[in-house]
């Protein structure tokens, strides 16, 4: 029985192409106490991996987050097999905006502590005890009220491309970093204000708002499914879009775009650009903005100190390479000295 995939991206993308065919990207989320990690991370990989199921998924204690992609003809049938998962079933589904075939290559379930990294672990916060939620139109009225702060929940590089007019964008570069600033910086306004939150499909949300309960903030709101399944909202139901720019996603594809406008500048020239890529030098790996023009410039890498590199033998990048390790730029995303329009620090 097969429970870890064993192809690489490259034989899974053959494979991919040699079936033809839509494959469907979408997303899901529930926080619900599994007792038996183990045995339920092998139970859906044996069910998913019959019905080429793509994607990463964690299992935590406290539930799961899975990002994931499948054939359109299949989708029944996985619909089927987590709704005859008890806490499960009936669990909202955020169907992508835009698919790619190839927005994942491989299988990964994978065993976490956290299928969100908060930083939480010496405070006790129930979740649900969260804020209240709001559909596309609840969202749009509240925000528009004097008394309302609007807080963008995702880390400097998801909202530089794009976010919902008015709101609050902390300068952070992770979750778990952005809980206590955000909860200092709205101290003030405990008792006072409306705090509404939004992340890119709910599952931080549940939990910041969760924490700002915890600390005795009366007002607290957050965006129902997120950017995806509000922009979902404003499509069918013909409400207006708040959101300017694009939405980050986590997989090849990257990004999906909301209201067709560029927000954001190439992180080497200053032209209006909203493409994040990969410096091409795996020894640096840099997530950053690039437009055509750079790319073609920096043959894909984020200076020339790493062009040069990549121009290198294989054998010898890997030499280079050898004891370093992973550069932090891998997790800094978009902040290096070497990118003149792009902040280096927090």
């Amino acid at each position: 029985m097969e429970l870890y995939n064993k192809l690489s991206a490259k034989q899974r993308a053959v494979l991919i192409e040699e079936a033809g065919g839509k494959r469907l990207t979408l997303s899901f989320y529930k926080y619900h106490l599994i007792k038996n990690c183990k045995f339920f991370r092998d139970h859906l990989y044996v069910n998913w991996n019959n019905l080429d199921v793509l994607g990463r998924i964690y299992i935590a204690e406290e539930g799961i987050n899975a990002q994931l992609s499948l054939p359109s003809e299949n989708f029944e049938d996985f619909k089927k097999s987590i709704d005859e998962i008890d806490f499960l079933n009936g669990v909202r589904l955020n169907i992508a905006i835009e698919h790619d075939n190839h927005s994942f290559l491989k299988l990964k379930i994978k065993l976490r502590n956290k299928i969100v990294a908060d930083g939480l672990d010496s405070i006790n916060i129930d979740l649900k005890k969260s804020g209240k939620h709001l559909n596309a139109s609840q969202f749009n009225s509240l925000v528009e009220k004097p008394q309302t702060l609007l807080v963008d929940m995702r880390n400097h590089y998801e909202s530089e491309i794009g976010h919902f007019q008015g709101a609050i964008l902390p300068d952070v570069d992770s979750f778990r970093e952005s809980l206590p600033i955000i909860e200092k910086s709205l101290s003030q306004h405990k008792n006072t204000k409306n705090i509404v939150m939004y992340c890119t499909g709910g599952i931080r949300c549940e939990k910041a708002s969760a924490f700002l309960k915890h600390k005795g903030y009366k007002n607290v709101f957050q965006l129902e499914g997120g950017i995806i399944e509000y922009t979902r909202q404003v499509e069918k139901e013909g409400i207006e879009n708040k959101y300017i720019g694009k939405n980050f996603v986590f997989d090849h594809r990257r990004s999906e775009s909301i209201s067709g406008e560029i927000i954001s500048d190439c992180h080497q020239c200053g032209e209006k650009c909203d493409n994040h890529v990969n410096c091409a030098n795996e020894a640096c790996h840099l997530l950053f903005i690039q437009c055509e023009k750079c790319f073609t410039l920096y043959d894909n890498c984020c200076s020339s100190a790493c062009q040069k590199t990549n121009t290198l033998p294989t054998e010898e990048q890997k030499k280079l390479r050898k004891g370093k390790g992973n550069s932090n730029k891998i997790f800094k995303k978009g902040r290096s000295k070497v990118l003149k329009f792009k902040k280096t620090s927090s």
